[in-house]
């Protein structure tokens, strides 16, 4: 998730609020530790140049004159650093240059077993390091653009805040990211041709005097004899696109030390107003928090026992990163207003913010909260474990930042629309969740004709765990969000929208192991229920992950009028557009994933990887006018009634996609660059995939959240070729069917 920064924050932090400004450092460290190391590498001098950046923006915040961007200046000072760093170190000569690994890349096995397959599809970490040693071959500039160019693709940046970074024009940084990619791709052709079998003997000839160390003038000799060479430039073209890669949303682990030494570092320097000395523990787990994620490269070991600690300690969401992958939780027994089996204490009244080391927040719900929520309580009650309150309404009516709602198991029944209109902060989430083992359902049915089941206006939720059905009209609609996750949600049989994520001001939001299934409106006789809608707004940093949007009478996923990149990762749209229901003069468009719309459509940088859409009556992808320079990469198209992939007035980039039987595979435009897809190479049809059967990939979910095991659109010809089907698919277990 993007890291933001909102005015009013700043503002704080800049006149004295020292809470504001470990915030904000808090927030951001994750953004800034990635960019150095990024573009450092494993040098040892990452964390002294990541606190100088620390230590130079509290000195320098009261000259900051535009709040708004706040997280560009940050950048830009480590971008400063950085360069100091070459500057120092050209004067001293004393760079070494990076060994290159001389192992070789083992032969693709077309008899290898299904789970081989899976799991060397998502082996990404062995990509990550061949990036990390081709990056050696770049210059200082170069390493620099990329380091922000990664952080761009990851949706955590804008290409604006880069450009600012740099001091840069936008159109002139295009120009060096543009130069930089061309590089990084020689770099890892030339790496992938080096550790091919067999070897090539004009690229062992050329590389007769290399000692092996990345160095830019050796890619310029290597690179020379690989371009000219069909055996290497096919051997060089076997792994996973970089952009791919890069673009999944995970940032690089912050060491814990480093992380721990922020209030120090706000209290040594900020005199005046800022405060003394003080132990400030809740900012150092917040950003110990961003051990949750994915490890990049090298660094990081026991990432995964830490996050434990970390959870088991706070008892919070992690704001940013890359949450566990969540799922619907399985059925449980029918609503009780009884205490949880065995809740960690008793639950004080909710008036009060209750202490985040009480409660444990897990992928599968939470263990105890502050206030409960049963089909039997009593508004009237305290809303403890032994006397809840019977509605969401009054939950969400008394809750403050900080505190956890447990809605238990059984069928709710809202008479009106519940509106969410308390925020919660960056260091003090709100969490709206299942007790683990147990699935609540919110029911719509009662509802007046048109309303809708829940709003919300309020930022920093976490919302879990749940089911929503039979709402007459949209489901879910978030308007301004910013911050929010919501995972492990099954909405399905409402009468349009499911989730809906609208207005200026959604940012940094993320969707993710959530199905949204069969809803279907008559108003519009089909045409406006989608299943997840990002549109009519703008805000930078949403991620969607490891989705189903199934059989809706509209779209599956929606962007249209949205202004912001949106980062696609790791989802399935399928069934979209038919008439299901007997809907008279059925009007549904049935997308798997429309990636624009609007009178005119805005330009856009969408960034799509990894997804599968089947079996939908309209296109599979379609750019829907967005002009944009879209980024659609290892995706597959399959069976669907209009084109595979509708890309014809945007000047998008298509690398690694298959399509395979729709009505049309592909239609593109003179502005789109689709080297290196399905469409463009010979001997791709339906019998090279392992299974034309969607039934398992229909199936049930983890309760944690994966998506199911499925050897569905994987193809015995080029494994680097479509969707890996595998994205959140690590835990199989039981639980809930999508439909």
């Amino acid at each position: 998730m993007s890291p933001t920064a909102d005015a009013a924050r700043v503002a704080a932090a800049r006149a004295g609020d020292r809470h504001a400004l470990e915030s904000l450092l808090g927030d951001h460290l994750p953004l800034v530790y990635a960019v150095v190391r990024r573009a450092l590498g494993a040098d040892p001098d990452v964390d002294d140049v990541v606190q100088e950046t620390m230590l130079r923006a509290v000195r320098h915040l009261r000259g900051l004159r535009d709040a708004d961007g706040f997280k560009a200046w940050l950048v830009s000072i480590a971008v400063s650093q950085i360069q100091e760093r070459a500057r120092r170190l050209a004067r001293q000569r004393t760079r070494a240059a990076q060994p290159i690994d001389p192992g070789v890349d083992e032969p693709s096995d077309p008899a290898a077993d299904v789970a081989a397959l899976a799991e060397d599809r998502v082996d990404l970490d062995r990509e990550l390091r061949l990036i990390a040693q081709a990056t050696g071959f770049l210059n200082p500039a170069e390493r620099q653009v990329l380091a922000l160019w990664s952080q761009e693709v990851a949706g955590a940046m804008t290409r604006a805040e880069v450009a600012a970074a740099l001091s840069l024009s936008p159109a002139h940084t295009a120009v060096r990211v543009q130069r930089m990619r061309a590089r990084l791709d020689l770099a890892l052709t030339v790496l992938r041709a080096l550790r091919a079998t067999p070897h090539c003997p004009g690229l062992g000839e050329a590389a007769a005097a290399w000692d092996r160390t990345a160095e830019p003038r050796w890619l310029k000799r290597l690179g020379r004899h690989v371009a000219a060479c069909q055996a290497c430039l096919l051997a060089g073209r076997r792994g996973v696109p970089a952009v791919r890669v890069l673009a999944l949303p995970w940032l690089l682990p912050v060491p814990a030390l480093l992380a721990g030494r922020l209030p120090e570092i706000v209290a040594s320097t900020s005199g005046g107003g800022l405060g003394t000395v003080a132990v400030a523990v809740d900012a150092a787990r917040r950003v110990v928090g961003y051990l949750n994620l994915k490890v990049i490269g090298t660094a990081g070991v026991g990432v995964a026992a830490a996050t434990a600690a970390v959870l088991a300690v706070s008892g919070t969401t992690p704001p940013a990163g890359r949450p566990p992958a969540p799922g619907p939780p399985p059925q449980a027994a029918p609503a009780t207003s009884a205490a949880p089996a065995s809740p960690a204490t008793a639950s004080p009244s909710p008036s009060a913010p209750s202490a985040a080391a009480r409660h444990v927040v897990t992928a599968e719900g939470v263990t105890s909260a502050d206030i409960y929520v049963a089909a039997d309580g009593d508004d009237t009650g305290p809303g403890t474990a032994e006397r809840p309150y019977a509605t969401l309404a009054r939950a969400v009516q008394v809750v403050q930042p900080g505190q956890v709602v447990a809605l238990r198991a059984g069928t709710h029944r809202p008479t009106a629309t519940v509106a969410i209109t308390t925020s919660g902060t960056a260091s003090r989430r709100i969490t709206l969740s299942n007790l683990v083992g147990e699935r609540p359902v919110i029911d719509g049915s009662a509802l007046p004709g048109g309303q809708w089941l829940i709003t919300q206006t309020g930022g920093y939720w976490t919302v879990q765990g749940l089911e929503m059905r039979n709402a007459p009209s949209h489901a879910y609609v978030c308007r301004a969000c910013r911050d929010s996750v919501f995972r492990r949600l099954w909405l399905h049989d409402n009468g349009d929208t499911a989730l809906t994520l609208r207005d200026a001001g959604t940012q940094g939001n993320q969707v993710l192991d959530s199905d949204f299934a069969r809803n279907h409106d008559t108003v519009d006789r089909g045409g406006s229920a989608d299943g997840l809608a990002i549109k009519n707004g703008a805000g930078a940093g949403n991620v969607v992950r490891g989705c189903r949007f199934a059989e809706n009478s509209g779209d599956g996923l929606d962007l249209s009028n949205f202004t912001d990149p949106v980062t696609v990762v790791g989802n399935w749209a399928y069934g979209n557009g038919h008439n299901r229901w007997d809907i008279a003069a059925f009007n549904g468009p049935g997308n798997g994933l429309k990636l624009g719309g609007g009178a005119p459509a805005p330009a856009v940088a969408h960034v799509v990887v990894d997804n599968a859409s089947w079996d939908n009556a309209g296109y599979g992808f379609t750019e829907a006018s967005n002009p944009g320079r879209l980024t659609v990469t290892n995706n597959t198209a399959y069976r669907n009634g209009g084109t595979g992939f509708a890309f014809l007035y945007s000047s998008a980039r298509l690398r690694n996609n298959l399509a395979l039987a729709n009505g049309r595979d592909v239609q593109v435009g003179g502005g789109v660059d689709d080297a290196d897809n399905s469409w463009g190479q010979d001997g791709w049809a339906t019998t090279v995939l392992r299974s034309g059967d969607p039934a398992t990939a229909r199936g049930e979910r983890a309760p944690s959240g994966g998506l199911p095991p499925t050897t569905f659109l994987l193809n015995r010809k080029d494994k680097t070729m479509g969707a890996s089907m595998t994205a959140g698919a690590a835990l199989a277990g039981t639980g809930r069917a999508a439909s």
